[in-house]
């Protein structure tokens, strides 16, 4: 069955408080924090092991140490986080006497800070969060600062919790949206190709099913994706075959940014939906599964999307008077050939994906209602089947 999109006539935009744009401005983070942390001076940063091994939160650490801040670091996060991991965060930050909260590094990181500067403020059970809008009271000042150019974790009010042993659910909630964020290109220098692959290819997810979302697209939604796909489809690919071109990082991170603006106002859809049990039967990174599942969503919704798709093609394709369909097609083709051209594996068996797993995929996808319903089309367990299928 073929959803018709409607625009609507009102609608609410919503964002964090403030964005620093600055190439080596984690350097100086002590400085950048007067607001929102001011006089608090006890801070929990979240990040992962590996970033704290490589040493690239050590200028930012040394930045808030200079500027009279004690932080405590907490550093096992993991991609897809279960709830335990949050957990333990919340449990070191409540007894260090947490007065403010930090993420520093991908999605997995600030997803984490942004529950954790919620639960630590609120006696409200983690179970009660999962949905929309279930969170009560305030959380305590927030801080993000991406390591990657994908997720758009940074802008946005979702945070992902591998829930279980392969389910993952979400918290929407207006108290997840930072105080701060930092974009500080700088600091996805050292990205290897395969994840600036994958994390750009996963920024571009975003941009699209916002453009295309049944769900409160609106003008605002529109202009930010339509940028965004700008930027990401001009850059990804000097960003794969040059990690330390700082044009392209610095347009890649603020692609993913403005990405992350759109699809948290106008959300996303089934490609997240597919995407959701690769992740939590095979633990793959998620802008990985979102790339995988791309190219058979987009055409799979061509249907009913080609007249959103032909105008995006007159942003990364360039303006045609060809009629729609085909310029639909264009942008369609164009968008698998910058993700041939990033390196980013293409098929599911080539990322260890068994083939009679798709049925147990599929059943699971239908679980994720939550985006499903703002996908253009309507996805039966059929037709996610056979998504996965021509993925495979």
């Amino acid at each position: 069955m073929i959803m018709t999109q409607q625009q609507p006539m009102t609608f609410i935009f919503q964002t964090p408080g403030k964005l620093i744009v600055e190439w080596g401005g984690a350097a100086r983070l002590g400085e950048r924090v007067a607001y929102p942390f001011g006089d608090l001076r006890r801070l929990l940063m979240v990040t992962d092991k590996a970033l704290r091994d490589a040493c690239i939160a050590d200028p930012a650490l040394a930045s808030l140490s200079a500027a009279g801040f004690e932080v405590l670091v907490f550093d096992a996060v993991v991609a897809d986080p279960p709830e335990a991991v949050l957990r333990a965060c919340v449990e070191l930050g409540r007894g260090f006497g947490a007065q403010g909260v930090i993420g520093f590094g991908g999605g997995s990181s600030m997803d984490v800070a942004k529950l954790a500067a919620l639960l630590l403020c609120t006696d409200q059970p983690l179970d009660g969060l999962y949905g929309i809008d279930k969170a009560k009271g305030d959380r305590l000042p927030l801080v993000q600062v991406p390591t990657t150019a994908g997720t758009g974790s940074e802008v946005t009010n979702i945070t992902i919790l591998t829930t279980g042993g392969t389910t993952k659910m979400g918290v929407v909630s207006r108290q997840l949206y930072a105080d701060l964020v930092l974009l500080d290109a700088e600091l996805t220098v050292g990205l290897p190709r395969i994840h600036t692959a994958a994390t750009g290819i996963d920024a571009m997810v975003h941009a699209i099913e916002a453009y295309t979302s049944r769900s409160r697209k609106n003008p605002l939604s529109d202009l930010f994706a339509r940028e965004a796909l700008r930027l990401l489809s001009a850059h990804l690919v000097a960003a794969c075959e040059d990690g330390a071109d700082r044009t392209a990082r610095e347009a890649m991170l603020l692609g993913a940014c403005y990405a992350g603006q759109a699809f948290s106002n106008s959300p996303v859809a089934a490609v997240h939906a597919l995407a959701y049990p690769l992740g939590g039967h095979y633990h793959l990174p998620h802008g990985l599964t979102n790339a995988l599942m791309l190219g058979p969503v987009l055409r799979f919704n061509m249907r009913a999307a080609a007249p959103l798709y032909a105008e995006l093609a007159d942003v990364v394709v360039g303006a045609s008077s060809a009629e729609t369909t085909a310029r639909a097609a264009a942008f369609v083709d164009h968008v698998q050939d910058l993700m041939n051209r990033s390196g980013a594996p293409r098929r599911l068996r080539d990322v260890g994906v068994p083939e009679e797993s798709l049925p147990v995929l599929a059943a699971d996808a239908m679980k994720q209602t939550r985006l499903l319903t703002n996908n253009p089309v309507e996805v039966t367990e059929a037709d996610a089947l056979r998504l996965y299928q021509e993925a495979f």
